[in-house]
């Protein structure tokens, strides 16, 4: 038998932002994400809480590449553990060269360090590309990843017995709050994230897991919200394209307008700040944007 344990990265001091999984049995430990760098002492900390270092995780899943999600992986690899991921991210964690600057490019090279902490190569020994619903075993641990496109060209679920650690191709929702989308560029494409929610679906999954933020039991309630609303921002989004309005005017806009949906939602000021944290909507004015040009250039 196995446990589950969500570990929360407290990310710029906020708690259920990020987290990471600690899944274990008596022979095996593994994570699924390792959140960025700058969460490394917060992550090492919440590791010694159940009387482990990072030298015991044996491997880390990955859902994606981006840092949130897996900007410490290399942490671990250093520590000896071997890191599943999409085979289109792999060659972006062997040289994080390229993932760096553009990253680097949407959130400015002075808040890099604060934000995302250091990136440095994984030896590709210790990297193993996933294959689309071939499972991993781990003793009596089975684990499948699912590739899911949509959020990242690069994404996968993973599968565990009815549970699924989803990344973002679920959304993000936190402390009950509302789901939402993350919407950053460049790999946005909602018709191939639909896609991947009715494969998730099709699995039937009693519990997501989701890495902003935890776990979500009403499975058919969550994914039909998280589809209305992203259907919902690509209608907006779409008139404002159409329009031609200033990207830095959209982005106005739109954070005053998905700031005032969670807030007709019952959501607080202060978990208003935390799902900015957790998905900043001038992200997704980018990301959605892209998605249009490239749908009207045909080129999607």
């Amino acid at each position: 038998m196995y446990t589950i344990q969500s570990l929360d990265l407290h990310f710029q001091k906020e708690a259920h932002t990020i987290a990471s999984f600690l899944v274990s049995d008596h022979e095996h430990r593994l994570l699924v994400e390792t959140g960025p760098e700058s969460t490394w002492l917060q992550l090492v900390e919440q590791l010694q809480s159940h009387d482990l270092r990072p030298g015991d995780i044996d491997a880390v899943l990955l859902t994606h590449i981006h840092f949130d999600h897996a900007g410490a992986a290399w942490k671990f690899a250093e520590a000896g553990a071997r890191i599943y991921v999409h085979p289109l991210g792999l060659p972006h964690l062997e040289n994080p060269e390229k993932l760096w600057q553009s990253a680097a490019r949407i959130y400015g090279k002075d808040n890099m360090l604060q934000l995302w902490g250091t990136m440095k190569p994984i030896d590709p020994e210790q990297l193993v590309p996933t294959r689309d619903m071939e499972a991993i075993f781990f003793g009596n641990m089975t684990f499948v990843p699912v590739h899911t496109p949509g959020h990242a060209i690069h994404h996968v679920a993973w599968k565990l017995d009815h549970n699924v650690f989803t990344g973002d191709v679920a959304g993000v929702a936190i402390q009950g709050g509302p789901v939402v989308p993350p919407c950053p560029p460049p790999d946005i494409h909602l018709e191939h994230w639909k896609a991947s929610i009715a494969k998730i679906r099709a699995l039937a999954p009693e519990t997501l897991y989701l890495t902003h933020y935890g776990s979500v039991t009403a499975i058919g309630k969550h994914f039909q919200a998280l589809e209305k609303t992203m259907e919902d921002w690509a209608a907006w989004m779409k008139i404002e394209f159409d329009a031609g309005t200033a990207p830095e005017v959209i982005t106005e806009k739109f954070m005053a307008y998905t700031e005032q949906q969670l807030a007709n939602q019952g959501v607080d000021r202060s978990l208003r700040e935390r799902y900015e944290l957790a998905n900043p909507s001038w992200m997704s004015v980018s990301g959605l944007l892209r998605y249009w040009k490239l749908k009207e250039s045909g080129k999607i």
